[in-house]
């Protein structure tokens, strides 16, 4: 039996844009319990809010699944993709499947580089966390002692990655490109770790001794 939270989120699959009396109608349930299960799904990014005016009086507010929701939901673009990739390296050499790759993560990340130039190497790092987020990436950063470091706590490409690990290179590539340095993968859920960490030399501390 579905839970209430996965009910509310079928019903939003079905019906976008649902106020929460529509919601409460099709879930069974009332209005204040529904507004709670909304209240939890928006922290969690599963589901987006808008505002609608409907003649005088307060705007109502409008509920729809976000992106990150409706990949809740079983969707056969996982089997496609690792159906062209098993194709694309049964066909091509290694080297020619390589440079894909880079070159699409060089078109992913080209409009930041343009903006990066001029940065501080934080606000490099803030643009690459706007970046990697819009890609469905969850990323934090840190200062380390003389280096910075990238975690990358949740990733789109992890299920992909899983058999085709050429895939780990598209973010890596973009990291780099924007930075104009090179990056080093300290960690990678693909060997157990909770997550993916990018290791990057501070650029003031380069050329300096111990």
């Amino acid at each position: 039996m579905k839970s209430t939270r996965e009910r509310i989120l079928q019903a939003l699959l079905s019906r976008p844009h649902s106020t929460v009396s529509e919601l409460a109608a099709e879930v069974g349930i009332n209005d204040i319990s529904v507004r709670h299960h909304l209240s939890n799904l928006l922290v969690q990014g599963l589901i987006k809010s808008e505002e609608e005016r409907h003649g005088i009086g307060r705007p109502r507010q409008l509920y729809s699944l976000t992106e990150s929701g409706s990949e809740m939901f079983p969707t056969n673009y996982l089997k496609l993709t690792t159906k062209i990739l098993d194709q694309m390296k049964n066909t091509l050499p290694a080297p020619v499947v390589d440079r894909l790759f880079t070159e699409i993560a060089l078109d992913m990340s080209a409009n930041y580089q343009l903006l990066a130039e001029n940065m501080s190497i934080e606000e490099k790092l803030n643009l690459i966390q706007n970046l990697l987020s819009r890609e469905g990436f969850t990323v934090a950063w840190e200062k380390s002692g003389d280096n910075y470091l990238i975690h990358e706590i949740s990733c789109p490409y992890l299920h992909i990655g899983q058999n085709h690990p050429e895939v780990c290179t598209v973010d890596k590539t973009m990291i780099a490109a924007i930075l104009s340095t090179p990056v080093e993968k300290i960690n990678c859920v693909l060997f157990g770790n909770d997550h993916c960490t990018y290791s990057i030399k501070n650029p003031s501390q380069t050329g300096k001794t111990a």
